[in-house]
């Protein structure tokens, strides 16, 4: 079910990295936005020297925060994990970061990288994620989607990682333009096409995932869990 008036709970992204929320939800958040739904964005992990410098951390977040103006998102929260080093970092660590940004939000619906993508970061970030929103506690996400990011779900190995078979699709017709402005935001993080990162190849896999459910532009995900 996509979220709506009948249910308007916040909504809460987990982007393992800056920029993971527009690839893989960008539109989606728009279109909540526009419908006057409170979007959240919580971005797990931050660079850290020596690997990344304080100009490269000031930079990207200067780029999320124009991004996600765009989009309209209401809140950014960094949860300030190391980035590119989580398999390194306590996953006791992480899982608090994500269950405490999940408890804070109380979100009725909860958006997680897949967990085939290729990136540990992402993998991990999912497993912490359904950790926060495990359905014994008092109050907990009802809906959890995952969403595909390219350059990361697009790279797993077939038949041997978790394949990205989308069964949940929101039409992102008259938000596609905020999303692709929005990620051009990130021009640190952008590549020419037919790179993955780059805005034409992410207009390409919206026309191909509206194509699939007859719309002009779509965003793709796997439904994880619903509770009604």
């Amino acid at each position: 079910m996509f979220p709506s008036a009948d249910r308007p709970g916040p909504v809460l992204v987990i982007a393992p990295h800056p920029d993971d929320e527009v690839l893989g939800v960008g539109g989606t958040l728009a279109r909540l936005a526009q419908a006057g739904i409170e979007t959240h964005v919580a971005i797990v992990t931050t660079g850290r020297a020596p690997r990344f410098d304080e100009t490269q951390i000031a930079t990207v977040r200067a780029e999320a925060a124009a991004a996600h103006a765009m989009l309209g998102v209401a809140q950014t929260h960094y949860l300030d994990c190391p980035a590119a080093q989580l398999t390194e970092y306590g996953h006791a660590d992480l899982n608090a970061a994500i269950s405490d940004a999940v408890r804070r939000i109380a979100p009725q619906t909860l958006f997680v990288p897949h967990p085939g993508d290729i990136h540990m970061d992402h993998q991990l970030s999912f497993l912490s994620a359904l950790v926060a929103a495990r359905p014994h506690q008092q109050d907990y996400p009802p809906q959890i989607l995952a969403y595909e990011t390219l350059s990361e779900t697009n790279w797993n190995a077939p038949y041997l990682t978790p394949g990205f078979l989308p069964n949940h699709f929101i039409d992102i017709t008259a938000t596609l333009d905020r999303k692709l402005k929005a990620f051009a935001c990130f021009a640190s993080q952008q590549r020419p096409a037919p790179h993955e990162r780059s805005v034409a190849t992410l207009r390409a896999l919206a026309t191909l995932r509206g194509a699939t459910v007859h719309r002009a532009a779509a965003e793709a995900f796997v439904t994880i869990r619903m509770v009604e």
